[in-house]
């Protein structure tokens, strides 16, 4: 189940709202700028779906993002708990950023948790299986899959290169509960 948590910026473990409705989620993080949608295959998916089936079972979403957003590319990022790399991406997404475009990421499988630098708040969302997330260009935020990650998202981009991080050099991610102490909230 998704969630959402809001928490003072600079008081990580006191919990101002909390969110699992996901009409109340879309709504809260629309009125931040941020895109919170549920989608659903147009066919079934194995579990073993390679990315061209992936991409198909969602081809209505992903062309009408596309349009809407201007997005060039589309591909399939996938992390199971024995990725030998897993502990040095996690690391990556872990600490605060920006990016030039949207970072826009749809949950095919599996969960994983966005916290975004919202002003004086954070908010978290707790995204899982069917939920599509947009974090808008400049929104300083951070990623934590945990420290055995286990999901499959499709993700899109205005730059062909993909995922380029400019790093605020700001600590605050590592004062937030992190995705081992709210998996239970899933």
């Amino acid at each position: 189940m998704s969630f959402l948590n809001l928490y003072a910026a600079d008081k990580p473990q006191a919990v101002e709202l909390s969110l699992t409705d996901g009409d109340q989620i879309q709504a809260f993080l629309a009125e931040q700028g941020v895109r919170f949608e549920r989608w659903q295959a147009e066919q079934p998916l194995n579990e073993d779906a390679d990315q061209e089936v992936i991409l198909a079972a969602y081809g209505n979403e992903v062309t009408r993002l596309k349009a809407e957003n201007g997005f060039q590319t589309a591909d399939v990022i996938s992390l199971t708990p024995d990725h030998p790399d897993k502990a040095a991406l996690r690391e990556k997404f872990l600490s605060e950023h920006i990016h030039s475009e949207d970072e826009v990421r749809f949950f095919v499988r599996g969960k994983g948790l966005f916290y975004m630098h919202l002003g004086d708040k954070v908010a978290v969302v707790g995204c899982c299986k069917e939920d599509l997330i947009s974090v808008p260009a400049g929104t300083k935020h951070w990623f934590d899959m945990g420290d055995a990650p286990d999901f499959t998202c499709i993700r899109l981009f205005t730059n062909p290169e993909g995922w380029v991080a400019q790093y605020s050099g700001d600590k605050i991610a590592d004062a937030f509960p992190r995705f081992e102490d709210l998996a239970g909230q899933f």
